[in-house]
């Protein structure tokens, strides 16, 4: 009596395969919770810890009410309510940049969780990471190395959150014990410490608005590690010395080519939004900080450069993983071309050496023999094969891109223009800062 193999989805089927598939890769488990061997287990651990658990109408609701809470209200609140002492001119400038850096900071957490949001309701974790299909085609050792990028983003995380928040928290220490925390509102009860609930809201409302911007930015350059580590694997095809795997390398390349226009539809908006939001707060401060005539230091100043820390390491991130993905795509021509060439030298040798022989065949041809029509395939099989790796270099060459914003390839080129436009920005500050002086 035969015995047959469940598979994980329960409909017993008789797939012997399926029981040696791993759960990362079963479609059963594509959209399931997290589980022992969960790769992604660590993420949803994260996001509910940070309030951003959309996977029910529970967390979603409890994600929408923190986001207004930590973004709006309690920014705003502070804002207002703070105060300086009339006498110490110190604390009324760090009053003035405490109010600036408010609102790019909550712009860019806003920014950031509408992305979250947009992605969780279209996409799901999983198929957000390309991990529920695309996963499947890829080698063994991409599989790997995907998972310990996985390990590693939380590292990113860490290494840009915790030195700017034991900077923060310092800071916050030392500017609300220097200012007052005034209610307005006649019926607010006396006697409550309210410099220690602003202290506590202020720090939550920094480490919520910090955390949600820094994790799509992980996100972001999770996803362009898969595609340079699958880029990794793509390159490795054109040394298997196969002439006739010319469209393998085809399709190879335009589902990689079709993950990463997906990546760039999906974080486009997000990137566009981060660069004008950062640049116009960038400047402004600029601006703020060289018209104040107050005396600098770290406690009348210090959100300015940890606003700015967190702001600049974040897109710099994401532009940073951006270029690379888009220069191993634009990489790849230069791979096909040699290929091409040493394959197409191969072949002449071959040809050189194969040519007493094929003359002979064409004498056996022109006797009447019947096998003499074989020595004119070996030429053509030789043509259609230069012809296919020609026309996939002229393809590669075509379609190089890789990350794009609307178009334009984020790569150094890219980046070296907005370094000049930003500098030239600035210049032209200091000209009239100069000029009023």
């Amino acid at each position: 009596m035969e015995s047959t193999t469940m598979n994980p989805g329960g409909d017993g089927s008789d797939d012997p395969n399926s029981t040696r598939m791993p759960l990362l890769l079963n479609p059963v488990y594509a959209r399931t919770k997290s589980t022992v061997f969960d790769e992604l287990r660590n993420f949803r651990v994260c996001l509910k810890w940070c309030a951003l658990d959309h996977s029910t109408a529970t967390g979603r609701a409890v994600s929408y009410a923190a986001f207004v809470a930590l973004v709006l209200l309690v920014p705003a609140a502070t804002s207002l309510s703070v105060r300086a002492p009339p006498a110490a001119s110190s604390s009324a400038s760090s009053v003035s940049f405490h109010k600036l850096v408010q609102v790019p900071a909550s712009s860019l957490a806003a920014i950031s969780f509408l992305t979250l949001a947009a992605f969780f309701r279209s996409y799901g974790l999983r198929q957000l990471l390309f991990l529920d299909g695309a996963l499947r085609d890829d080698t063994t050792s991409v599989r790997h190395s995907y998972t310990r990028e996985l390990d590693r983003s939380f590292r990113h995380l860490v290494y840009i959150l915790l030195p700017s928040f034991s900077v923060e928290l310092a800071h916050k220490i030392l500017f609300f014990s220097t200012v007052s925390v005034a209610v307005p509102l006649s019926t607010a009860p006396s006697g409550v410490p309210w410099n220690s609930i602003a202290f506590v809201a202020t720090l939550a409302s920094w480490v919520y608005r910090t955390g949600v911007f820094l994790l799509v930015c992980v996100l972001f350059r999770l996803t362009c590690e898969l595609q340079i580590l699958r880029f990794e694997g793509f390159y490795k095809m054109f040394d298997e010395g196969d002439r006739s795997h010319c469209q393998a390398i085809f399709r190879e390349h335009m589902r990689i080519k079709r993950q990463l226009l997906v990546t760039s539809h999906r974080y486009r908006i997000f990137i566009l939004g981060c660069l004008v939001t950062i640049s116009a707060s960038q400047l402004g401060a600029l601006m703020i900080v060289l018209a104040s005539k107050s005396k600098k230091n770290f406690c009348n100043s210090g959100d300015v450069v940890v606003c700015s820390a967190v702001q600049l390491s974040g897109f710099f991130m994401c532009l940073l993983g951006a270029a690379r993905i888009t220069h191993r795509a634009q990489r790849v021509v230069s791979i096909a071309s040699r290929w091409h060439m040493i394959m197409s030298s191969a072949a002449d040798r071959k040809a050189d050496l194969s040519t007493p022989a094929v003359a002979e065949s064409d004498d056996i041809s022109h006797s009447g023999s019947p096998e003499g029509s074989m020595g004119r395939a070996v030429p053509y099989a030789q043509s259609s094969t230069f012809e296919g790796r020609q026309a996939l270099v002229l393809y590669l060459q075509h379609n190089g891109g890789g990350i794009t914003l609307f178009g334009f390839a984020l790569d150094r080129g890219l980046l070296h223009t907005l370094f000049a436009f930003e500098t030239t920005l600035v210049l032209w500050i200091l000209s009239k800062v100069v000029v009023l002086s």
